[in-house]
């Protein structure tokens, strides 16, 4: 369900390149170029407040940042945020809030390590927050448009096809029973990053999740899982795989976790009543 209204947000545009030509030595001893995936520090500030440092590729600095505040709850609304202000030159994203009536203190006070890359710690509170959400029984989705979104996947550009070491995260709409139409593809560092940055994007357009479909090439684990349902979003797929607390947590907010994702192969972990199977 999409929304006819934008939430306006002052922000920079301060995307940088995202990789960088090295040149390398291969076991012959012939010298070759090649690419490496940049990395750089991000020191996220709300209202001055110093709240994390993420490690991140740069490629939609002001979007990591928005999903960020938004999956770890420190902003209530986008509408609440007046800027978003990215400087390299000091490694920093500056955020202003309009108004706040979030506990900043409360919700930073617990720090939880996280098996996630490029992040490593989330906001205690969340999986408190969990027992509240329970996603609707959603449209059904075809066995086709599965295919088409992985064909999609593979046939894309990316970032990772070129100098690899990155992560992809990708959300879908569906156009029709057996099609996917790509609304938004990161790629960072860390699949929390690229996770966050989509989050951002969504919650910036107040793009409701219900009717869309996500896709990470990192695992399913609970931190993704909580993601996932944050956004209200049913479906989430991987080309890895599951953990045991992450098919824990998509049975408790009834969320439809498809692994081993590749070519026409899947397997559905949790909710398989939404997947809609070709006949022979």
């Amino acid at each position: 369900m999409s929304s006819t209204s934008q939430t306006t947000i002052a922000m920079t545009n301060a995307s940088v390149p995202v990789v960088h030509e090295v040149t390398i030595m291969d076991e012959l001893g012939r010298q070759k170029s090649t690419f490496i995936p940049g990395e750089r520090s991000l020191t996220i500030y709300l209202d001055k407040r110093e709240v994390v440092t993420l490690m991140t590729l740069g490629a939609a600095p002001e979007a990591l940042v928005l999903g960020y505040l938004r999956n770890q709850r420190l902003v209530e609304s986008a509408d609440d945020i007046e800027s978003i202000q990215v400087d390299w030159d000091t490694d920093s994203a500056a955020v202003k809030t309009r108004r706040s009536s979030v506990d900043i203190d409360a919700i930073t006070s617990k720090r939880v390590v996280t098996t996630g890359c490029g992040q490593g710690t989330m906001f205690g509170g969340l999986m408190e927050d969990m027992a509240q959400i329970r996603l609707p029984e959603g449209p059904k989705l075809h066995q086709a448009a599965i295919i088409n979104l992985l064909e999609q996947i593979r046939s894309h550009e990316t970032i990772y096809k070129k100098a690899g070491s990155v992560h992809a995260c990708a959300v879908f709409e569906r156009a029709g029973s057996d099609h996917v139409k790509l609304l938004h593809l990161i790629e960072d560092v860390g699949r929390h990053n690229a996770v966050d940055s989509i989050s951002g994007l969504l919650w910036l357009a107040k793009r409701h999740g219900e009717d869309l479909i996500f896709f990470t090439t990192g695992r399913l684990t609970s931190e993704m899982v909580i993601k996932g349902a944050q956004m209200g979003i049913p479906y989430l797929l991987t080309r890895s795989g599951v953990t045991q607390m992450g098919l824990e947590l998509a049975k408790k907010t009834h969320l439809t976790l498809l692994s081993r994702c590749s070519g026409k192969h899947f397997e559905i972990y949790n909710a398989p009543e939404r997947v809609v199977f070709q006949t022979p």
